[in-house]
């Protein structure tokens, strides 16, 4: 069977990142070399604009427009938080059948894959041509089977920076500095954080992740110790951490201040509204409890983790541009549907390819349905991350700002003149 012949849409879903309209743009440029695709629809904020028919005809925007596109951050189509049930999806694909769309491509994460997986069915129980391609995407790089997902490497970057200032600040006006990072059930960006060390006694000092559970009474017990070695700490918290019974941190404190968090189309806790309290309050516990330390200082990073711009990695951008261009090649095969995911190829120079994997495995039914930091880079006590981390994100960071400080050494002779 040959390719199908009709139209495509492409929509964006989720979270915004630094790179995922080097995605889009990919797909858009790979489409030009296909004469079987007649038009190409942009859907305005995701599956939404699918249903209320809202589109832009990307086929006709002109280079100069898409390379500028390319390299803007966050979702040039407009993004979503709808999650498709099977009833939703039906009118998605009520719209398809209107408008002839034989190909659908939708950049996003779990949810998004799982609606993709949703549209297919339908087709397929319709007998209804349908070519359904899902592009990963997420800075949480919490998607199954991906080595890592385009938008995680951007961030992660971001990241690592801020930490490298940070760090510089605290050095010069010791105390304790706790920044509170996104992550709600991995710890990949918060763990990224360790990229700013360049010397032994650099931050993050401390680093807290939600696959282990967060006592805060070893939490002070840590702070203390590291304080009373170097006489400054800086700490790396992610938003998603939990007690040892599962509660959110973010939850309690929340409750405590008696600020209820709002949730999202998921059913997910806002936690970026809860992880300003959660700043305060584990600085405020500090205060309490070290009377020995005199200035203590806290900052969540928020969404600005997910498209400053002018910061992208090289690499997450190449990758990004990569797996929208392949997303549309997979598709030429009549009878292929799937995910685009990337894999890390051995050797001793950092390489990838791609491949195409079924839908259900990005988004399954059972548990887990995300991806974790593996054990191996999480420290026995808890409280930290392996160096060892270094050589999974480093070749997607890219180079990082080199900085000085002058080291302890006898204070130099003065005489007078």
């Amino acid at each position: 069977m040959g390719a199908l012949v009709g139209n495509a849409v492409v929509g964006q879903a989720g979270g915004p990142t630094a790179v995922i309209n080097q995605s889009l743009v990919g797909v858009v440029q790979e489409v030009q070399k296909y004469s079987h695709i007649r038009n190409l629809y942009g859907a305005r904020h995701g599956v939404r604009g699918i249903i209320n028919e809202q589109f832009y005809d990307l086929l006709r925007q002109p280079t100069e427009m898409l390379d500028l596109v390319s390299q803007t951050p966050a979702a040039s189509l407009g993004s979503t938080r709808d999650k498709p049930n099977r009833e939703y999806c039906e009118r998605i694909f009520e719209v398809f059948k209107k408008l002839d769309i034989r190909y659908f491509f939708y950049i996003g994460g779990n949810d998004s894959a799982a609606t993709a997986q949703i549209v297919n069915t339908l087709a397929k129980d319709a007998k209804y041509p349908l070519r359904v391609i899902h592009i990963p995407k997420t800075i949480d790089n919490d998607l199954l089977v991906t080595d890592h997902c385009p938008g995680y490497g951007s961030a992660a970057k971001f990241v690592a920076s801020a930490f490298i200032g940070d760090n510089l600040d605290n050095r010069a006006l010791q105390g304790v500095k706790i920044n509170i990072l996104m992550g709600r059930h991995a710890g990949f960006i918060t763990a990224a954080s360790i990229l700013a060390r360049q010397r032994e006694d650099d931050g993050p000092h401390l680093v807290y992740v939600p696959e282990r559970p967060f006592s805060i009474d070893q939490f002070v017990t840590d702070v203390e110790a590291v304080f009373d070695r170097y006489g400054r700490c800086l700490v790396a918290v992610s938003e998603g951490i939990s007690d040892e019974k599962g509660e959110l941190w973010a939850s309690k404190v929340s409750v405590l201040k008696q600020d209820g968090l709002e949730k999202d189309a998921f059913g997910n806790l806002q936690l970026s509204a809860g992880a300003g309290s959660l700043a305060d309050y584990l600085a405020g516990t500090l205060r309490a409890h070290c009377k020995n330390i005199k200035r203590v200082r806290a900052d969540t990073f928020g969404y600005l983790q997910r498209s400053f711009p002018g910061y992208a990695s090289p690499v997450d951008a190449w990758e990004a541009r990569l797996v929208g261009q392949m997303a549309v090649s997979y598709s030429v095969d009549a009878e292929v549907d799937g995910s685009v995911a990337l894999t890390r190829l051995p050797g001793t120079t950092y390489a990838v390819g791609t491949r195409l994997v079924d839908l259900a495995a990005v988004a399954p039914e059972h548990e887990p349905k995300t991806k974790v930091l593996p054990d191996h880079y999480i420290s026995e006590a808890s409280n930290n991350i392996h160096s060892s981390f270094r050589e999974y994100v480093g070749p997607l960071v890219g180079d990082l700002p080199k900085v000085g400080w002058f080291e302890q050494i006898a204070e130099a002779a003065v005489s007078g003149r």
